[in-house]
């Protein structure tokens, strides 16, 4: 029970500095589990304190530390204390350890670690998720895969965490491409072969009439012609547009269900093509809007006013730019949902775009803007399938399940499945999942097919070859009943090193909620797979006296909750068997 053993800490420091139990909770953190010594369970940083003012900064951190540490007396849960640089080490009682800690994930499941006092002050309310957000009439691009499982990602956190998470998939659905599209079906299109491979036509269509376009001066004109009848709400034009948006969202669906996404909402550029008149009005009696020489539409965001740090938002002939409908999609999102935080998730290069977004929010007065954040991310070089540089998705998803499938048929150890394509597919997807979520977010990285579906070393292959052996022992050994166990049998330094690194589960989770990367909780459960694995070798349940027996059987038990707990927040579907 991290809370129960942080909290003791934070009494005994509250006690000595008259500072409130709350505010010390953060400065007590669990001590990463050492490969080679047997590590402290928790640390302070005595440094962090300073920083807050809960002590007064004396000069000498160090004589600081070595006093506080001094002043703490020894109990029956802190059985040691010990002095680092500028922080102070704390061994629990490991019967203590064992007893409260699988006690608290038996009893509270999957809530362990979201229901942690860490969370106690984040703010919850209306959460606004933007990803994924293909364009219509396309097939889905592969390069939209990072914005989805990382959006993904966060609407799962945020929601397990409490808030209530509206996931808005904001479609390309508007533009000059659709005059193109509309005047390209008339010419090329079949109805028969759109009935058979909806995108995939549609895709052939747009890609013909394109090329047809730059040497064909009537089909530019046509081109011009639909688009104009579409903004003008023409029925014909509107119906056939609606109809593409409506098959290519269905067609989207059974994509985002391989993946295990879902949306609360699809909206699109089109929505708002009525209310941006409304926004820009508000922009010009604000006096924000300018017209430049060339008669286009500015707001002016230099900090002297000297139109030296300009944004576009009207084109000079008086159309709308992708942030006047994203200005106006922020305001009436906040008009419908009265939301609390609104993240979008986009790749690197719209990060001036968010800001220069959030910032015209703010000049209209929109202090709310604070609370929109822009999530980037990097790109992925070299992801090809055997068929050559991927374009689809659905061509990854593809490849990944039958890569996987093979490569579980050559296994010696794989198990007999019901539907072993169904799990190909769930291990593929974490091995792409585990693969993008392992650095930053905002690095580009290299994609490898080779590396990604190793069953060994920090791979999805790995997490889910874990929690498939885990849930074989609990099947093999597991008669249903929570029996109790006797926590003093755990205290093993390989039992020993799973259970510490449980205890930094929650702050684990907390880190991935503060600057929204999931690096911080796919390493977690890495690691934890690597512990399991050394003790599932070294700690066998089978043919154990009984009461050992049921102690570790406890321990791995409540090992594989927090596994396929924190896998789910990630977007991975844990499977039984593999």
């Amino acid at each position: 029970m991290a809370c129960y053993f942080r909290r003791t800490i934070a009494s005994k420091l509250s006690k000595i500095l008259g500072a409130p139990e709350e505010t010390l909770l953060a400065a007590v953190s669990a001590f990463p589990v050492s490969k080679k010594q047997q590590s402290p369970d928790f640390r302070l940083s005595v440094s962090s304190l300073v920083e807050k003012g809960l002590i007064q900064s004396a000069g000498d951190i160090q004589a600081q530390t070595e006093q506080l540490a001094h002043q703490l007396k020894w109990s029956s849960v802190v059985e040691e204390i010990g002095v680092g640089p500028a922080v102070i080490h704390f061994k629990i009682n490991k019967t203590l350890l064992a007893k409260k800690l699988l006690h608290q994930i038996s009893s509270e499941g999957s809530d362990f670690g979201v229901k942690s006092e860490l969370f106690k002050r984040s703010p919850k309310g209306e959460t606004i998720v933007e990803f994924s957000s293909p364009n219509i009439a396309k097939k889905f691009h592969a390069g939209h895969l990072r914005s989805t499982i990382i959006g993904n990602f966060i609407a799962n956190l945020k929601e397990a965490l409490g808030n209530n998470v509206t996931r808005i998939n904001y479609l390309g659905d508007w533009g000059m491409q659709f005059g193109l599209l509309g005047a390209g079906f008339k010419l090329f299109g079949s109805e028969e072969k759109l009935k058979a491979n909806p995108l995939q036509h549609l895709f052939d269509v747009y890609v013909q009439v394109n090329k047809e376009a730059k040497s064909n001066e009537d089909i530019q004109k046509s081109a011009q012609d639909f688009f104009r009848r579409l903004e003008g709400g023409d029925d014909q034009a509107l119906s056939l547009w609606q109809h593409f948006r409506h098959i290519s969202i269905e067609e989207y669906k059974k994509v985002y269900k391989r993946l295990g996404v879902h949306f609360g909402e699809y909206s699109g550029e089109s929505m708002y093509q009525g209310k941006i008149q409304d926004i820009l009005q508000q922009l010009r009696e604000q006096g924000l809007l300018k017209t430049t020489q060339r008669g286009t539409g500015v707001v002016d965001l230099s900090p002297e006013k000297d139109m030296s740090l300009c944004t576009t938002v009207v084109r000079s002939d008086g159309t709308s730019l992708y942030i006047t409908r994203d200005l106006t999609a922020a305001i009436d999102r906040k008009h419908r949902y009265n939301f609390a935080e609104m993240i979008y998730v986009t790749d690197k290069s719209q990060q001036n775009h968010f800001e220069q977004t959030f910032k015209i929010l703010e000049a209209m007065g929109f202090q709310w803007a604070q609370c929109c954040r822009h999530v980037p991310f990097g790109l992925v070089q070299g992801m090809k399938t055997r068929k050559g540089d991927v374009v689809f998705l659905e061509d990854v998803l593809d490849e990944a399940r039958a890569r996987m499938l093979q490569n579980m048929r050559n296994s010696r150890t794989t198990k007999v499945l019901e539907n072993p394509e169904d799990t190909a597919e769930k291990v593929g997807i974490s091995a792409l999942i585990v693969q993008d979520f392992k650095g930053p977010l905002l690095s580009d990285y290299r994609f490898d097919w080779d590396r990604v579906l190793q069953s060994q070393g920090d791979t999805g292959v790995f997490l889910q070859y874990t929690h498939a052996r885990l849930r074989s022992l609990l099947r093999m050994c597991d008669d249903g009943e929570e029996e109790t166990f006797d926590p003093s049998l755990l205290q093993d330094k390989r039992a020993i090193s799973i259970l510490q690194h449980l205890l930094r589960y929650d702050e684990v989770l907390h880190q991935s909620s503060v600057d929204l990367q999931p690096k911080h909780l796919v390493n977690f459960l890495l690691a934890l797979g690597r512990l399991v694995a050394v003790a599932h070798r070294d700690l066998p349940v089978k043919d154990s006296p009984s009461a050992v027996a049921q102690a570790r059987l406890q321990l791995f038990r409540s090992t594989c909750t927090v596994l396929a707990s924190g896998m789910k927040i990630l977007g991975i579907t844990p499977v039984e068997k593999m």
